[in-house]
């Protein structure tokens, strides 16, 4: 049996349910709900691979469905997540997904790893804390869906010895800033970027010390490279985009910052948030396979990997009681981002607010006559690495 009819043969295994039309043009129909069609090839490198999806916040708050969201029942009331609930997070593909809190302080902190410490604990036969390297090979086996315990802030730490702490309660990585200013250093929304702080230095240190990775995405560009300057294990951009592609949007990083995170052996993170890839409508997954050719070109497929900075379901923000109220467009200098939103008022790229929005990636990636090798670097190998350099 030839590979192309290998990979015929485990793809139909894999799915058992096939259209006869279908089969006859190489094309394979995943889910029910759905039109889509994958090919063989794509089938088969996302059920072979450890896809990691560095921003994935499980699930925001969504009061259009219902006075109290699924989200919030799920974090009082572990119970509440069903089987139905957990097939939607299977059938993505993703095998391990980052969390990653916005910001809070210390003890709003204490309160989101206890609730997803005691979620996980609940769920112990669908999903595994990932919590050192090994865990990212025996997830795949298991069929489990690991969690990665990560933050968008370092705020919580109000000390050095607090990285201690929250390394202790499942914390893998911490953004060292979140928009505006902190102890650590700037975002990249402060008035001004002052750059990475002494405080900030000993927090990089400290999480190098015990095995936590230091995410720069939001950081202002000085405080970015000033931490780089630093840094002596692979830091990443866990959701971050090319500037030189969007030149308004300073919430993408420049070519500059780019080859010092390479140079450190370090990834970033492809997002699918529509003006943090294309500066104007349309966007769909094929301008989010322009990125990642483009990165791959800068930097080389080892430094580029996934972090789509939406919910399972496709959302990138909370949806709240009333419109506009906490909306993230009243941050300060929030024009820095240059947004423009969908018609309903989303800020995903097109055709992508749904879970199995990896796979229509990767499919992008097939039809461009990538190499399964590159594509699995940015599925999930790149950051792989990245987590196992750094963890003890």
């Amino acid at each position: 049996m030839d590979r192309r009819a290998a990979l015929r043969s485990l793809a139909t295994a894999t799915l058992g349910i096939v259209a006869a039309p279908a089969v006859l043009r190489h094309r394979y129909q995943l889910f029910a709900h759905s039109p889509a069609e994958y090919s063989a090839r794509t089938i088969v490198l996302m059920r072979e691979s450890t896809v990691i999806d560095m921003l994935c916040q499980f699930a925001f708050d969504d009061f259009r469905e219902d006075n109290v969201p699924k989200a919030i029942r799920w974090r009082r009331d572990p119970a509440a997540f069903t089987a139905d609930d957990f097939a939607r997070f299977r059938d993505s593909g993703v095998t391990v997904l980052a969390l990653g809190s916005g910001p809070g302080n210390y003890e709003g902190m204490l309160r989101f790893f206890a609730e997803w410490n005691g979620f996980v604990a609940s769920h112990s036969d669908w999903f595994t804390r990932v919590d050192e390297a090994r865990d990212l090979t025996s997830i795949k086996r298991s069929g489990k869906i690991g969690i990665l315990m990560t933050t968008q802030t370092s705020d919580h730490f109000r000390t050095a010895d607090d990285v201690d702490t929250f390394y202790a309660l499942g914390q893998r990585v911490s953004q060292l800033t979140y928009n505006m200013q902190s102890r650590t250093g700037a975002g990249f929304l402060e008035n001004r970027d002052s750059g990475l702080t002494a405080f900030g230095q000993e927090i990089i240190a400290r999480m190098e010390k015990v095995g936590m990775v230091v995410d720069l995405s939001h950081c202002g560009d000085q405080t970015t490279l000033d931490a780089l300057g630093v840094a002596t294990r692979p830091p990443v951009f866990t959701h971050a985009s090319a500037r030189a592609m969007l030149p308004a949007c300073s919430r993408c990083k420049p070519d500059e910052a780019l080859r010092a995170l390479a140079a450190k052996g370090g990834v970033v993170g492809i997002p699918m948030i529509r003006f943090m890839i294309r500066p104007e409508a349309p966007v769909t997954v094929q301008h989010v396979a322009d990125h990642v050719e483009h990165l791959i070109r800068l930097i080389g497929p080892e430094h580029v990997g996934v972090g789509s900075d939406l919910d399972m379901a496709g959302l990138a923000n909370p949806v709240t009681k009333e419109p506009g109220i906490g909306a993230i467009s009243n941050q300060p200098n929030f024009s820095r981002y240059n947004a423009y939103f969908a018609a309903n008022g989303g800020a995903h790229v097109d055709g992508l607010d749904h879970p199995k929005r990896l796979f229509d990636l990767t499919e992008a990636l097939v039809q461009r006559k990538h190499s399964d090798a590159t594509i699995r670097l940015v599925l999930g190998e790149s950051f792989a690495r990245v987590l196992a350099a750094t963890w003890k």
